[in-house]
């Protein structure tokens, strides 16, 4: 078999993992080349923040270090029995990549995963050799993700922190059960087990870095996961309830939502079809409401167990719960404006500010908000009352997105 290129590598191995949804490159600490000491920044100028739209950061080289791997998750294309075309990066190769790719100002870091060759320390210690090399080697000051391996020793685990701004290991599906049904070679006690001790870790740092500013960093940027939607039957109510309980347990940034791509040679154990996109979109509104905007979980739900697909969840809620509105913008406290659809942590801060100073009126609103369409039903302002005659059904039906029609011509 003739040997692969870089360049072959990097078009298999990044289109291998893309999978992947967990790598956001926010709330790390700040680095800057500019003071002489290193090669990049996590901010300032030369850093490109790309999102795409259902929210997935793009502005990372994201690759996998391999996608030979001993194991056989079902839902993987990746995965052991899968006839999928194989590629191996050396660490120097990655590592001359990131630094070519960041010189370009094509990436603000590197988010790498591999898929498990030989055994997880094995495969564990390569992604560290790679995030060390760019740190001690070429003075790196830019942004690394590294993906955790499961079942990798304490060692490495903890090691991979020191080197990493952001760490994060795969619960992989909603429930134990269906971990264990679908990845049987990945063990829910491990996972948790590692997320345990990189929440102490990452505390202890943080104290000591509270104390001096010498003191080692450790995944600065704390540490996150991702499920896979649509997969296994979970539903929205058992993936939020988890996730929940994951922010809970391990201080968890971010939980990532990713929803299934049906994969060639799919075990029957699989769905034909894939989710819909919009239901991993309403799932991000809801964890959003549960972590900025205080809503419980059986809140944003109801008496249901999937979200409505139709509307955003705060919305649902607020139709649910009519007599709670109107809201006065002039009187509400910052929680009950919170739960006022349309209105943004932002545009609650405004309107906490400006109504310091004057009366607000619903042009004053419109001024502090993106748009009055939802939100003015829901708010009592100086000289505006919404009108009585809508129901919640009829609110619904008025406030429902209308579907585009496309046109033939540009």
């Amino acid at each position: 078999m003739a040997q692969l290129t870089v360049l072959e590598k990097l078009q298999i191995l990044s289109d291998a993992a893309k999978y992947d949804a967990s790598c956001a490159s926010s709330n790390t600490m700040k680095r800057d080349s500019r003071d002489g000491k290193g090669l990049g920044s996590t901010t300032g100028a030369g850093i490109c923040h790309s999102y795409a739209p259902d929210g997935r950061c793009i502005s990372l080289l994201k690759i996998l270090l391999t996608n030979f791997c001993s194991f056989d998750c079902v839902f993987c294309i990746n995965r052991s029995s899968s006839n999928v075309r194989r590629a191996r990066f050396s660490v120097e190769e990655v590592v001359a990549l990131t630094l070519n790719f960041y010189r370009r100002n094509y990436i603000e870091g590197l988010f790498l995963s591999s898929g498990i060759i030989r055994s997880a320390d094995y495969t564990m210690a390569e992604l560290i050799r790679v995030a060390e090399t760019l740190r001690r080697q070429h003075g790196f000051l830019g942004y690394i993700h590294l993906k955790l391996i499961p079942g990798a020793s304490r060692d490495l685990i903890e090691r991979a922190g020191l080197f990493a701004d952001r760490v994060s290991i795969n619960v992989e599906l909603p429930s134990e059960a269906a971990l264990a049904r679908f990845a049987p070679e990945k063990q829910a006690s491990e996972i948790k087990s590692a997320m345990g001790g990189l929440k102490l870790k990452i505390e202890a740092a943080r104290e000591e870095r509270g104390k001096s500013e010498k003191a080692p960093a450790f995944s600065p940027a704390g540490q996150s996961t991702q499920m896979i939607i649509g997969a296994d039957g979970a539903s929205d109510s058992a993936v939020l309830k988890r996730s929940a309980w994951l922010y809970g347990s391990f201080g968890l940034k971010r939980v990532y939502y990713s929803a299934f791509s049906p994969i060639p040679d799919a075990s029957r154990q699989l769905p034909l079809q894939p989710p819909p996109l919009m239901r991993e979109h309403r799932l991000y509104q809801a964890d959003w409401l549960t972590r900025f905007y205080g809503f419980e979980t059986e809140e944003i739900l109801g008496r249901n167990e999937m979200l409505d697909l139709d509307i955003d969840p705060k919305l649902a809620w607020a139709l649910r719960e009519r007599g709670r509105f109107p809201v006065d913008v002039n009187r509400a406290d910052r929680e009950t404006l919170l739960r006022v659809p349309g209105l943004g942590t932002r545009s609650v801060d405004r309107i906490l500010t400006t109504r310091r100073f004057r009366r607000l009126r619903l042009e004053d609103v419109g001024r502090l908000t993106r748009s009055l369409t939802t939100i003015r039903h829901f708010i009592l302002a100086e000289g505006w009352r919404p009108g009585s005659g809508l129901d919640a059904q009829n609110l619904r039906a008025r406030l429902m997105p209308r579907p585009r029609q496309l046109t033939l011509f540009p």
